[in-house]
């Protein structure tokens, strides 16, 4: 089958300590730190080792996993499997780039948050330009705060025209038309974050060809739908697989409603889904 997986393991430490992060600056202790490993390194083994499948697999860490030398281990590494599509992980870049050189660029890719007051502008931005000369797939965004207008604006200018600058809406905030405006002119997309997707009752391809995977191997649906499906590892999720609605009456995250089939979201990031790069 062709199957698109969204892992979070227990990971939830960061090095940033954004205002709007609820997990900005956590630190893991060692023995969470060592759960977190055994967690990620059974996943990816077992991703090795379905090679009757075709797989898609994004890494949706609470905390920051790219400096942590497992994930970045697991993505070079998977990156080179025949049966993996795409890898991806979402990051904040803090970490070194270098690793990437011994990845597949046809299958690994990354999708950075730039957060303004974490890090030096022209770090974040050097790190970007390192990406986009080794010919790394990657997206770049911010949060749509009214501060973080600017260092956008900034990002769009400076970035190669092929990189696609992301918008995410801030959580609980409402834009006016005029402020929507201001996004859009940076992200055409924009408009499908500004506000949440209604979803109750609307074919979604969760719990059909995209799952999602906690460190435990529980497969749910999604990150947002909480009853389980079955086990990854003992393979009773597999019966579970069919045609779904949603049971929720609102989606308003990305890595939820790209996902909705009411959406054109698939043919708008067609080969691009999981690190939210438009066709």
């Amino acid at each position: 089958m062709d199957l698109t997986i969204l892992y979070r393991g227990p990971l939830a430490s960061c090095d940033y300590d954004c205002p709007y992060c609820p997990f900005a600056k956590r630190r893991d202790s060692r023995a969470q730190l060592a759960a977190d490993r055994t967690s990620l390194e059974r996943f990816a083994a077992w991703a090795a080792e379905q090679h009757e499948d075709r797989l898609s697999l994004l890494f949706t860490p609470w905390g920051e996993g790219l400096v942590r030398s497992w994930y970045r281990r697991a993505l070079v590494e998977l990156s080179r499997l025949p049966h993996i599509r795409r890898v991806a992980i979402q990051t904040n870049l803090s970490c070194r780039t270098d690793w990437l050189a011994d990845a597949d660029l046809d299958t690994v890719a990354l999708w950075c948050t730039f957060h303004p007051g974490q890090t030096p502008y022209d770090r974040f931005l050097g790190k970007c330009h390192d990406l986009a000369t080794h010919g790394v797939r990657h997206s770049v965004g911010v949060v749509g705060l009214p501060e973080h207008l600017e260092h956008a604006r900034r990002l769009r200018a400076d970035l190669p025209a092929h990189v696609y600058v992301w918008v995410n809406a801030a959580e609980g905030r409402t834009y006016t038309d005029a402020e929507a405006d201001e996004w859009t002119a940076l992200d055409p997309l924009f408009p499908y974050s500004r506000h949440a997707h209604r979803s109750a009752g609307l074919p979604c391809r969760t719990g059909e060809s995209v799952i999602s995977v906690d460190g435990e191997g529980t497969v749910r649906r999604c990150h947002f739908v909480r009853s389980e499906l079955g086990n990854l590892y003992d393979g009773s999720y597999r019966r579970a697989l069919r045609p779904r609605t949603c049971p929720l009456a609102l989606c308003d995250c990305h890595i939820g409603y790209v996902h909705l089939e009411t959406l054109p979201l698939y043919d708008v990031f067609a080969g691009g889904v999981l690190e939210r790069i438009p066709a």
